[in-house]
């Protein structure tokens, strides 16, 4: 399957001399969910803001299925939808009006039938004759995910689009999400929670410093990045581990009743045996064990934690 956004050697320079983006090569599968994860700074507005036309790279190439963005650009971003981090709406239309005028500006003829479903599955239907500054927060919020999708996009950018919205919105919203890539539509998000990633994508790219460092399905990469931990209550406590397990990544409790070995999730089953092994040969007994395996906030802690 042909990816539906290829990203070659972009790079952006910004007249002070900041470099927001380095080369990032990237491909985005058609119908996926993609999270893209960084910390403050670490470029993923400004990749998402040149993909979708706003920033001007330096260099480099971005194609929205086949089109380029510079030399195609109406056909390129004709395809993609943004909800942007900041609440940028006029106060004082209504919110029928402001969604209409966002299809409008794509050059999409009127279709009342399709604003009103976007509207009603953002239970902003009984809102449609309000003005925006009448709104609250998360209803604003609701309003910028429908002018996003008035032109019916093929590819939808989220850009933290959960930050500071209630409990309800954030649950009303990924179930959206996931009806929109029943529908096949393409979803790019960024967010801070990292559950939420965790829960919904498919995919996940991590971004630091303005380099992509990693790009990698999110149960592959719990896999092979994840780390477990099996913790065993000891029958009677140790004063010191034996020197026969000094093989093993243990850890023994302060008062010297839990012992807690640390794996990582690839060969997880022959090193637990042979460590019941050679602690049934220590003279080691347990009464109780239990398992606990990282998250992928644990890992992408572990990867984009800066050295000092």
């Amino acid at each position: 399957m042909q990816p539906i956004i290829t990203i070659t050697n972009l790079s952006k320079t910004y007249a002070s001399g900041f470099q927001a983006l380095k080369h990032v090569n990237l491909e985005i599968r058609r119908g996926e969910i993609f999270a893209l994860l960084g910390p403050n700074g670490a470029g993923k507005t400004t990749l998402i803001s040149t993909i979708c036309g706003i920033i001007n790279p330096s260099e480099g190439r971005v194609l929205v299925d086949g089109h380029d963005i510079a030399t195609d650009y109406r056909a390129a971003r004709a395809m993609i939808g943004l909800v942007p981090q900041e609440l940028t709406t006029d106060a004082f239309e209504t919110v029928w009006a402001t969604v209409s005028f966002s299809r409008g500006l794509f050059g999409k003829r009127k279709n009342p039938a399709h604003i009103e479903k976007v509207l009603r599955a953002l239970s902003l239907w009984d809102k449609k004759d309000n003005k925006l500054i009448t709104l609250s927060g998360g209803m604003k919020r609701r309003v910028l995910i429908a002018k996003a999708l008035s032109h019916e996009p093929t590819v939808l950018f989220l850009d933290e689009p959960t930050a500071g919205v209630d409990v309800e919105l954030r649950r009303d919203m990924w179930q959206l999400v996931r009806s929109l890539q029943d529908s096949g539509v393409t979803i790019i998000l960024t967010t801070h929670y990292i559950e939420e990633a965790e829960e919904m994508a498919d995919r996940i790219g991590v971004i630091r410093r303005g380099e992509i460092i990693l790009v990698e399905d999110k149960a592959e990469l719990v896999r092979k990045l994840g780390k477990k931990q099996l913790t065993l209550q000891l029958d009677a406590p140790l004063e010191r581990l034996p020197t026969e397990l000094a093989g093993y990544q243990l850890d023994l409790s302060g008062d010297g009743t839990e012992l807690t070995y640390t794996y990582d999730t690839q060969g997880e089953r022959a090193g637990i045996i042979a460590l019941l092994q050679d602690l049934n040969r220590s003279g080691i007994r347990f009464k109780d064990l239990q398992t606990t395996q990282s998250s992928l906030e644990d890992i992408f802690v572990s990867l984009v934690r800066e050295k000092k």
